[in-house]
């Protein structure tokens, strides 16, 4: 007799907050004889592959699911849940699907230990036809449900991480003081006079230079307003189970073999605004985490680095995420809060999907096979074939299941105002770098030539006997020549006997350049005087200069005796002075300058190192916390927010500090930054353009009195280059170049941050936000009014001081959602209702508690995943799924045949 298959219908799961969408499918397997079901073997329903079926592992909890199982056959195009017979008689074979039905065509398989599953007859009634096949209601084709168990039967898990995100968004219609005194300086205007903000006329806003400046086009109602509300959400992360996911890796092992896995897990860092770095292309040109491996953290982290987002910070330095929604027209609490859930709803779930998609990117496992015990700090794993067949194992990495929901928690009526130029009163942290003189010592500076000084030398020159042409007898030459004046000759005194009296000589100067000296009162003189036989004689007469350049000069004289001899030796003594330049000076500066052009080339080589050097440090300084600089920043926005409204008139600002701090939470103060090309007065780069911190020249012997001059980097260099037009044709006018502001790098530099090419002032130990606040032309500043002061914190604003009553008296224009209370009231009376129900509900402890509410009773799961939102409720949920950095080895079986797994 055959078997009989009977179906018994679906019963629900019976586990604590299971998914009522889920039901225990049952059928009842029937032998006709104890032969047809024997212990041992195996027996299961074959179902469509296209049926949601869930894996009977997950319900541990469920009896009817004890000893099942769930096996695919991708060959086949079906999946098997069944059992193993353990006694004989009748068996139930219970699967977990979807309770939707549906009739279907099924069929019994059976299986002995270590054969293929083989297809068996059935008979739906008890001696009926038995046939391969038959139609039972089954589950209804359908994608397969998210992996793991359904989120239900995690009702009451507690959070273990949460994040508050908020959404901003101005309420127009009041015109304030000082958005509208912005406006008007911005026309090119003077700023209007705060008595203009105060009186009944102003609460009408008639007059015309109020209506002038809240012009109808474009809208500046939601800009000039001073108010705006702030609702608060809080995001709650839940852990849920784990789950195997695609196989990474396979190992087979033949008998009685055995292997060593060597388990090496790496994470990968990617800043996917520029480039990895190995050469990848990128995916996004905006920054994209992460080193986070938890969701939560990288939520965290992703509000931290979003610059669109608004900046605050709790008493613990927990920040904020606020984004900055459109202008609400109406004022109801419940029409803002449904606005801002749905920007809520739209970036949280891109956000978490964002972040969940880079940690899966994040985690990369390397396998490695050894034959040897290598020291390693990774995991190892020893497998070992104990069996007499091969065996196939798949790795695959564990899973996590992360659900999250979010919640309003809260609504503040906060005050917004703009701050001009808040980056000024920051200071930037300088690199202190001292840049090594060059190596010179294979460089030979020249020496001067020495110094030359006056010089006397002696010369011995002949003055001969030379009868003059006048002389009638020889010359008696042992007598005593004379001058013989008014005949230019020598004679003794008797008989007509002459000899010449004078003779021109040229002495040869000691060096080139050297002259007679022109100072001293007798440059040349006979010294000594000796007859042409060697014996001293009688000789005056002085030497007269002729040339004073070619060392011409006469000897007069006036007494001479030759002795006997035909001339006399004289010793005369020169005083020469030296030339005005050395002869070797041009050599000289000449060889000084080609040294000095090798020193230049030198140091510009050392100063072009240090510069690359000081890029690749700054490039990679370390950051300053964001938390320490989003203070700085807060604290610098606050400062010029009371330096601005001098509200006691030039007293001691601390008094306006305590006053605002007494109804604003200034801790919570968020401010949002407007972007740096707002700035008036911005001009295209040109020849004479210098970037905020260009190369500076330095200077290697500087004697300023600043002991840090030449050695500090204050920022990213800028350098200002050329660049040619397009279709450009040599030559290139000088007009026609296009210039641009540069920023240095080189191979080993980190990717430049924002704002670089842009000429960004960029503070190097900072953050992207730190460098758009330093380079904004302003901020938004919005204050939350502390809870149960927001009466009187809307009264201190409408003081005359402060943003005055401009435009209140004006309708309020009802909108569809807002209470009926707000009928036919004016836009004063409105913000005062709306400030009376948020004292009211911030005030509430039972609304204080409903937002903790989750963390005492866990999770409640939101059927559907989303609702419309209402105050102080869950509105939205969703789950992501997240990688570990665990791998676990599956034994799987291939179908010799076909390949596929069974």
């Amino acid at each position: 007799m055959a078997l009989t298959v009977t179906f018994q219908g679906r019963t629900p799961l019976g586990t604590p907050g299971g998914a009522t969408s889920y039901v225990v499918w049952s059928y009842t397997v029937q032998p006709g004889s104890a032969a047809d079901l024997r212990p041992g073997q195996r027996v299961a329903m074959a179902l469509p592959a296209d049926a949601d079926v869930r894996d009977p592992a997950l319900y541990p909890g469920v009896p009817a699911l004890a000893g099942a199982f769930l096996e695919s056959d991708a060959g086949a195009a079906r999946q098997y849940a069944g059992r193993t017979v353990t006694s004989t008689g009748s068996q139930t074979i219970a699967f977990v699907a979807p309770a939707a039905s549906t009739d279907r065509e099924l069929f019994l398989v059976t299986q002995t230990l270590g054969r293929a599953w083989t297809v068996t007859p059935y008979a739906t009634v008890t001696g009926g036809e038995a046939d391969n096949s038959h139609t039972l209601p089954a589950p209804v084709p359908g994608p397969p449900g998210p992996p793991g168990r359904p989120v239900g039967d995690f009702a009451g898990s507690l959070p273990y991480a949460s994040e508050i995100f908020g959404v901003y968004q101005p309420l127009p219609g009041w015109l304030g003081y000082s958005g509208a005194g912005r406006l008007a300086v911005a026309r090119g205007g003077e700023g209007p006079a705060r008595e203009l903000f105060a009186g009944a006329g102003a609460r009408g806003g008639e007059s015309e230079a109020l209506q002038a400046l809240a012009l109808p086009s474009p809208p500046t109602e939601g800009i000039l307003s001073p108010i705006g509300l702030v609702n608060l959400f809080r995001q709650y992360f839940f852990e849920f189970d784990t789950f195997l996911g695609a196989p990474v890796g396979h190992l087979w092992l033949s008998p009685g073999g055995t292997v060593e896995v060597v388990e090496t897990s790496t994470r990968r860092t990617l800043v996917e605004r520029t480039a990895e770095q190995s050469e990848e292309t990128t995916r996004k040109t905006e920054e994209s985490l992460t080193e986070q491996t938890d969701v939560a953290d990288a939520v965290k982290e992703d509000n931290t680095n979003e610059t669109s987002l608004g900046v605050t910070a709790s008493a613990g330095a927990n920040y904020v995420g606020i984004a900055h929604a459109d202008v609400s027209t109406s004022y109801s609490t419940k029409n803002t809060t449904g606005k801002s859930s749905e920007l809520t709803h739209k970036y949280t779930r891109a956000q978490s999907s964002k972040v969940s998609s880079e940690i899966n990117r994040n985690f990369k496992t390397t396998f490695k096979t050894v034959t040897e015990t290598t020291d390693t700090s990774s995991r190892r794993y020893v497998v070992q074939n104990t069996t007499d067949k091969l065996v196939n194992y798949e790795l695959r990495r564990k899973m996590r299941k992360v659900g999250i929901q979010v919640q309003h928690i809260g609504t503040e009526m906060s005050w917004q105002i703009h701050v001009a130029d808040p980056g000024l009163a920051l200071g930037l942290g300088e690199l202190v770098d001292i840049v090594p003189a060059p190596e010179l010592s294979s460089l030979r500076r020249p020496e001067p030539p020495p110094t030359l000084a006056p010089v006397r030398t002696t010369i011995t020159e002949v003055y001969p006997a030379q009868q003059h042409e006048t002389s009638e007898n020889g010359p008696h030459l042992g007598e005593d020549w004379t001058y013989q004046d008014g005949f230019d000759r020598l004679w003794h005194g008797h008989s007509n006997e002459y000899l010449i009296a004078h003779f021109n000589y040229t002495a040869v100067p000691p060096a080139p350049g050297y002259t007679i000296s022109a100072t001293d009162q007798e440059p040349i003189r006979v010294v000594e005087a000796k007859s042409g036989n060697g014996s001293g004689t009688k000789f005056r007469g002085p030497c007269e200069i002729i040339d004073r350049l070619s060392g011409q000069y006469r000897v007069n004289c006036q007494l001479v005796n030759f002795g006997g001899a035909q001339y006399v030796s004289l010793s005369i003594a020169v005083n020469w002075d030296p030339p005005a330049r050395h002869p070797d000076q041009d050599a000289y500066e000449l060889a000084l300058a080609e040294y000095e052009k090798e020193v230049a080339r030198l140091q510009r080589a050392a100063y072009a190192e240090a510069v690359r050097r000081r890029l690749e440090i700054v490039s990679k300084l370390a950051r300053r916390p964001s938390e320490d600089l989003r203070k700085e920043e807060r604290q610098s926005v606050f400062a010029n927010l009371i330096s601005q409204l001098d509200l006691f008139e030039g007293a001691q600002p601390f008094l306006s500090s305590e006053l605002i701090r007494q109804m604003f939470d200034v801790d919570r103060m968020l401010y949002f930054v407007a972007p740096d090309f707002w700035r008036p007065g911005h001009a295209a780069a040109g020849e004479k353009s210098l970037g905020r911190h260009p190369v500076p020249a330095h200077d290697w012997n500087s004697t300023s009195a600043d002991p840090l001059d030449g050695t500090t980097v204050l920022s990213r260099y800028s350098h200002t280059a050329a660049g040619n037009p397009p279709n450009a044709v040599d030559p290139v006018p000088v007009e026609d170049l296009e210039w641009r502001v540069n920023y240095p790098l080189t191979e080993n530099t980190q990717p430049a941050p924002v704002g670089s090419s842009l000429g960004w002032l960029v503070q190097s130990d900072g953050d992207e936000r730190r460098n758009e606040f330093l380079n904004s032309a302003w901020v938004k500043a919005v204050l939350p009014i502390r809870p149960g002061h927001e009466l009187e914190a809307l009264g201190w604003l409408k003081a005359a001081g402060v943003e005055g009553e401009a435009a209140l008296d004006k309708p309020y224009t009802w909108q569809v959602g807002d209470p009926d209370t707000y009928r036919n009231k004016t836009i004063g009376e409105v913000l005062e209702l709306l400030a009376a129900e948020l004292q009211a509900k911030n005030t509430d402890i039972g609304n204080t508690l409903e937002t903790e509410k989750v963390f005492e009773t866990g999770f409640d799961p939101l059927e559907d995943g989303f609702r419309p939102a209402e105050p102080y409720q869950v509105f939205d949920q969703w789950t992501e799924v997240l990688p570990t950095d665990q791998v676990v080895a599956v034994e799987v079986v291939y179908d010799p045949k076909t390949g596929q797994q069974r």
